[in-house]
């Protein structure tokens, strides 16, 4: 359920940002919104004597950093690739998690359902530049490292705290990605939308997912974010009315029976 809370306001916040692609480059709309979670965050939690910590500020700084490239090169991808696609690559990041941290025969069974189940829900299309499909390979390098960087950042570097540092730094470092904002500083309401984006685009899903990662292997969560696209699917059936068609529907099915078959970690607690 927090998977599929996380999932709708992710794309809510998705459909905020195609919206301001009219005006601002993909890069600058990411930026945005890196800023706008790091305000709330650091606002929020006014994580001042935990950022003094060395071993935090580099463990957080790092993960802010990879989580930051990791928008940017996701939008700037779907400036160039049919969505289906993007997020199709995308999911190389986690998937290659979950092979690695596969336990058993019935993991990989479980694995190949999810692989599967997204392909037929992303309604792949192989349309687009060379320059996209490394664009989105790079944000699936950094969905991993989100996934890996990101566990131990629940665990021991503050959860929640430790976000609010990441995304101090990583709006820091990637500043340059600023200089395409321009118009936004003199838009009430575009500079709005940007830090809506970073509010219902990061703030929620990650905070929804420290508290994931704190109860389940980084294996088991990255298979449990082929919910994303499920979630995108069932949203789009109840509020837009579009009927999945037979192989979405089947690959929600996959997707399902994939994550119910894959084996618990033994340090997981019982759900």
């Amino acid at each position: 359920m927090l998977f599929v809370i996380g999932g709708l306001s992710m794309y809510l916040g998705a459909a905020l940002a195609v919206v301001l692609f009219a005006q601002l480059s993909p890069a600058s709309v990411a930026w945005l919104r890196i800023m706008g979670a790091a305000v709330v965050f650091v606002a929020w939690r006014r994580p001042w004597r935990t950022a003094w910590r060395r071993r935090t500020l580099v463990l957080a700084g790092a993960f802010g950093l990879v989580t930051g490239v990791m928008n940017i090169a996701f939008y700037e991808a779907i400036g160039h690739l049919p969505l289906g696609t993007a997020v199709a690559l995308e999911f190389v990041g986690p998937v290659t998690v979950a092979a690695f941290g596969s336990q058993s025969r019935r993991d990989v069974f479980a694995l190949l359902f999810v692989v599967g189940g997204v392909a037929l829900i992303a309604d792949v299309r192989w349309a687009g530049s060379p320059q996209g499909v490394l664009f989105a390979l790079t944000a699936a390098a950094c969905w991993a490292g989100y996934i890996l960087l990101g566990k131990r950042v629940a665990t021991d570097a503050g959860g929640i705290d430790g976000l609010a540092i990441g995304f101090a730094v990583a709006t820091v470092v990637l500043s340059p990605f600023a200089l395409g904002t321009g118009p936004a500083w003199t838009s009430p309401k575009l500079l709005g939308m940007g830090v809506g984006i970073g509010v219902v685009s990061t703030v929620v899903p990650y905070v929804l997912d420290q508290v994931v990662l704190r109860r389940i292997g980084q294996a088991r969560f990255a298979l449990l974010l082929a919910l994303l696209p499920v979630s995108a699917a069932v949203m789009g059936f109840l509020v837009l009315r579009q009927i999945p068609a037979i192989p979405e529907a089947l690959g929600i099915l996959a997707v399902v029976g994939g994550l119910g078959l894959r084996s618990r970690d033994p340090t997981e607690p019982p759900v």
